[in-house]
């Protein structure tokens, strides 16, 4: 069965890119049905702390050492993480810009998945190599301020270039980013941020 991996990173349940998923989600269903839904929420899932097993079991994949027992079971953590992400057919990432960029639960999820020979390899001759097969993938990014028609009053995106460079990094090069914003404000403006994303949303679903 295909799957759209849906990954969730606000931590309020009711929030504009909650709301936003699921009105693109509703619709993808609507079109795909017999499509799996594969629900992330990497806030109430629990990330585990790259700690020091995993960095050490990261440094033996490098060198291509053997792990010992307590680096085995690390990064079997780490792989199962990456499996389920390189699995989907379908990636949806639905996150606010907090301080101009991402959530650091998102920050943190991209830090544990990409790993060598799981995400990219090296090669001396020719550098990074990603390793995981390009897949559609839309991002809703919502703002507190508007990055749609650039009145953003001097504040600066600095969620989205780096979302689009490490899903890039991983082999992820057709990334579609809906922003909605402003999400606060006079109503009037709200609203038809709102609206727009939405419309967007349902007819980027037909298609994706």
């Amino acid at each position: 069965m295909p799957k759209l991996l849906h990954i969730a990173c606000s931590p309020r349940l009711n929030s504009a890119s909650a709301a936003a998923a699921q009105v693109f989600v509703d619709a993808f269903c609507n079109s795909r049905p017999a499509w799996e839904i594969d629900a992330l929420d990497l806030w109430r899932e629990g990330l585990p702390e790259f700690n020091q097993d995993m960095l050490d079991a990261k440094d033996a994949v490098m060198r291509g050492a053997a792990f010992t027992s307590r680096q085995s079971e690390a990064w079997a953590i780490i792989e199962r993480m990456a499996v389920r992400f390189s699995l989907a057919d379908r990636v949806l990432i639905s996150t606010p810009m907090w301080n101009f960029g991402l959530p650091y639960k998102l920050k943190h999820y991209i830090d544990l998945i990409n790993q060598p020979r799981l995400t990219f390899r090296f090669d001396p001759a020719t550098g990074y190599i990603p390793l995981l097969k390009d897949r559609p993938t839309i991002a809703i990014v919502a703002s507190s301020g508007d990055f749609v028609t650039g009145m953003n009053r001097g504040r600066t995106d600095m969620a989205t270039p780096y979302l689009r460079e490490a899903l890039r990094f991983m082999g992820l090069r057709s990334l579609e980013i809906v922003r909605l914003g402003p999400t606060a404000g006079p109503v009037e403006a709200t609203r038809q941020a709102h609206e727009a994303a939405y419309r967007r949303l349902r007819e980027l679903a037909g298609r994706f």
